[in-house]
């Protein structure tokens, strides 16, 4: 029989859950409009002349529009996904993926031997410069203790055009009574849709003991800086209406973010 405080935990659990879902629909919903749009478009532009359809899709370089492939809106789970970077950091080696914020910075100790598909995802979208003048989007500080990174869009609704696979997730042992496990304070985990397999950019940062469904990548920990640098702007508090979740009041913004061998 459960208690009041663990009831009110797996609440806030499903709470979290919920909202990535409804984060995943609106993508999909996003998703099935454009392709209606286009589909339409290209009707439209075909029968006043096939060539600028065609020619439409090109810039003045004969290059393919990046927008096109704009990591706004990821792919469905129903549909064929982009496949993720080719593999290119030495398997067995660490990493660390370093952060500078406005708010301080952020060193992220990452094992390639655990997470490979994530650590490498994150070394080529960091090469890119994939995250630089991003913002940390969610902060929770209510029996959920994370903030949220790594969406261009700063919404919670974008991500680099393709997903990975899930890694580790048997890392922080076997789940309790409520199917819950605690990703420790300095954690750093994958933030998905709700579905497997459907991790992108976006990451989580544990500033405070958090029970959650082992589903969620853990790949990396925090320094000792980077845990004092996330707690001061939890201590900040949310904006919004919603208490305990939202963006935070100190807004955070990734000037810099770069991942290296160590």
């Amino acid at each position: 029989m459960v208690n009041s405080e663990q009831r009110r935990r797996q609440l806030a659990r499903e709470k979290f859950e919920r909202q990535q879902q409804r984060r995943a629909e609106i993508r999909r919903g996003a998703r099935r409009r454009n392709a209606i749009i286009a589909s339409a478009l290209a009707v439209v532009l075909a029968a006043a002349g096939g060539a600028y359809a065609i020619a439409g899709l090109t810039d003045d370089n004969g290059e393919k529009d990046v927008a096109q492939d704009s990591p706004s809106a990821p792919p469905s789970p129903t549909e064929s996904k982009p496949a993720g970077p080719k593999m290119t950091i030495d398997a067995k080696a660490k990493y660390t993926m370093t952060l500078k914020t406005n708010q301080g910075g952020i060193g992220i100790a990452m094992d390639a031997a655990k997470t490979p598909e994530t650590v490498n995802s994150f070394k080529s979208l960091a090469d890119k410069k994939f995250f630089d003048g991003t913002k940390c989007h969610r902060l929770t500080t209510e029996n959920i203790f994370v903030l949220q990174c790594g969406d261009p869009k700063g919404d919670g609704t974008g991500g680099p055009g393709y997903t990975i696979a899930d890694e580790n997730l048997d890392a922080l042992g076997k789940p309790a009574a409520d199917g819950a496990v605690t990703y420790p304070a300095g954690s750093v985990a994958m933030a998905n849709t709700g579905q497997p397999n459907s991790g992108g950019s976006q990451f989580f940062l544990v500033w405070k003991d958090t029970k959650l469904p082992p589903s969620y990548t853990p790949f990396g920990t925090m320094d000792a800086e980077g845990l004092k640098t996330v707690k001061a702007v939890a201590a900040g508090g949310v904006t919004g209406e919603t208490k305990g979740d939202g963006a935070p009041k100190k807004t955070v913004t990734i000037e810099k973010g770069t991942v290296d061998k160590t």
